[in-house]
């Protein structure tokens, strides 16, 4: 009996506890559920959830990079300078759901006219703008400062918020514009860089964009089953360079005091590690102020001369094509040469030496101390055309060097490289012995002008020191030789050679008491189009000191109002080395 009535409850029992079972299962699934996703929300999704909690302004944040910053230094402490970096400016959105009808839209709008200046026409298109009353984020201005977001804010308007948004600053205005460039917008409003450092490094110093895909309700929030997609951005990279300050500074404020006084109409400035072929300065004038590019009526002065003017470089050259036919062992500093003060039989003309001076008597180191032109064309005749061509083109003219830096250009050797295949000079070689027919620009001039006086090593010029990754990692650049391109006799001897210009020929005027420098001046007159003009480009390139070059160069003025370089661009490459010689605090020789 017992036995029966046992079996009997426990049958009427398994309905109930199937059912107990079944619902466990279901809490547990449905538990299940819940956990894995909130995993998804609070770890998974957790960065996008955090930003729209706090609203547009963190959204904007996660999915916009900010852009890397540029800086330059003092290269003996190493302490680092802001060039470019970006400050906080407030971009004006409406959530037009908020403005209830049109009477709340026009006064909205009337005031935002009397704060921005706005005409009809715009006022017009403000109103339709808040009209929509279904967009939460309608953006109405992009750049507005503090001072102004306060403002509108006291005026409690329906539906207003401001996005802080990062806008580009150059701390250090004209002083580095030729370096910097801008960043402008393209024909979408998106912010690009332009020119210079900003348009070179556009897509390592803007960083990458975020995105957030997915559903929204009819009242404008996320819905968390719809398929939500989120990636924040990545910042852009910092770059630190290799301009000093300091030697920036300097070397700008005294080539425009040159410019102003010689009323040249532009000039031009680099200063090189002949070593390694760091740029420490870069001038191009006249300049600009980059937060102001809107405001300056030609692009002109957007191209760095230094890199985007090319030029002939007259007499300067005549240091550059010496160290050729001594290398190649066909002249040394004390070979004889008669100068008659003509060379005939080369071009329609003869060529002839400034103010038609004869020389008589004289040594290549003479040749270039006078400045000599016939004598360069004797070199050049030793060297032929075949010979002097590929020298030419070793030392890196008429190719770009590759600076890091927009806009540069190649300079023009089309005039010396014809398809003649002799080996005899011709007219084109002659002249562009002693620099003229040819187009060189000052950065590829100061770098062919520093393998000449650093041992014969074609260093590739580089303003860049370092790039710093928004992930941590810091990419450093080192100084790379392209080529060997004259032995290290060679390269000795012609430096003792401008010693001897700076000591005793055409630039004695930039002579140092203590220390030894060479250097050569040029005086080009410039080509216009009935054949040259009276009108010149007048350069000096030196280094200094001559045991140990720690510096190379080169100052350029475009027609100025003196007659040789010797009274502009040479007193100014002296002020210039003697400040560096002081601030390196290099010993005299002597």
């Amino acid at each position: 009996m017992n036995i029966v009535n046992s079996t009997y409850s426990n049958r009427n029992r398994e309905p109930s506890d199937l059912r107990l079972t079944l619902t466990w299962v279901f809490f547990v699934v449905l538990g299940c559920a819940v956990v894995a996703r909130l995993f998804m929300l609070m770890v998974l999704q957790h960065g996008f959830y955090e930003a729209i909690s706090t609203g547009s302004r963190e959204v904007y944040s996660k999915l916009f990079p900010k852009r890397g910053a540029i800086y330059i230094q003092d290269s003996r402490t190493k302490e680092e300078y802001p060039a470019a970096i970006n400050r906080d400016m407030f971009l004006l959105y409406f959530d037009t759901r908020e403005i209830k009808d049109d009477a709340t839209a026009s006064t909205t709008v009337n005031k935002l006219a009397e704060i921005f200046s706005y005409d009809e026409e715009k006022k017009s298109k403000v109103f339709v703008q808040l009209n929509k009353r279904t967009d939460p984020y309608e953006q109405i201005e992009k750049k507005i400062d503090e001072k102004v977001m306060e403002q509108l804010k006291s005026l409690n308007l329906s539906g207003i918020g401001f996005v802080r948004k990062a806008t580009r600053f150059y701390p250090e205005e004209n002083l580095t514009a030729g370096l910097t460039g801008f960043v402008g917008q393209d024909d979408a409003g998106s912010d690009v860089g332009r020119y210079g450092l900003e348009g070179f490094w556009q897509n390592d110093l803007a960083g990458n964009g975020g995105f957030a895909s997915g559903s929204k309700s009819a009242t404008g929030g996320w819905i968390p089953t719809g398929g939500l997609s989120f990636k924040p951005a990545s910042d852009g990279a910092d770059i630190l360079l290799t301009i000093d300050r300091t030697l920036q500074y300097k070397a700008c404020e005294r080539l425009r005091q040159g410019m102003v006084e010689y009323k040249a109409e532009s000039a031009s400035l680099v200063i090189m590690e002949p070593k390694t072929g760091a740029v420490l300065a870069m001038c191009s004038l006249p300049d600009y102020n980059p937060n102001n590019y809107g405001q300056i009526n030609s692009a002109d002065l957007f191209n760095n001369s230094a890199i985007f003017k090319a030029y002939e470089p007259g007499s300067i050259f005549k240091s550059i094509v010496m160290g050729f036919g001594i290398n190649e062992g066909l002249v040394v500093p004390n070979t004889f040469f008669y100068d008659s003060g003509s060379r005939n039989g080369l071009c329609s003309k003869p060529i002839k030496n400034a103010n038609d001076k004869i020389y008589e008597n004289q040594t290549m180191t003479g040749v270039l101390e006078n400045s000599i032109n016939t004598g360069m064309v004797y070199v050049a005749e030793l060297l032929g055309r075949n010979r002097l061509i590929k020298y030419i083109q070793d030392f890196g003219f008429g190719v770009k060097t590759g600076i890091e830096i927009d806009t540069e250009v190649a300079g023009d050797l089309s005039a010396l490289i014809s398809k003649k295949k002799s080996d005899k000079i011709d007219c084109y070689a002659a002249t562009a012995s002693f620099g003229q027919g040819i187009m060189v620009t000052p950065i590829q001039m100061i770098s062919g002008f520093s393998a000449l006086i650093n041992g014969g090593h074609l260093m590739k010029p580089f303003l860049v020191q370092e790039v710093r990754h928004s992930d941590g990692t810091v990419e450093k650049i080192k100084p790379r030789e392209i080529k060997q391109v004259i032995s290290s006799r060679a390269s000795q001897l012609v430096s003792g050679m401008l010693v001897s210009v700076v000591e005793k020929g055409h630039s004695m005027n930039v002579r140092i008491p203590g220390y030894y420098l060479g250097g050569k001046t040029g005086t080009a007159q410039i080509a216009g189009p009935g054949g040259y003009t009276m009108e010149t480009n007048q350069s000096f390139v030196g280094f200094g000191p001559a045991d140990d070059p720690k510096f190379a160069i080169l100052v350029k003025f475009e027609k100025p109002q003196r007659a040789w370089a010797d009274s502009t661009a040479a007193p100014v490459f002296k002020d210039i080395a003697e400040f560096a010689l002081k601030y390196y605090q290099i010993p005299p020789s002597y």
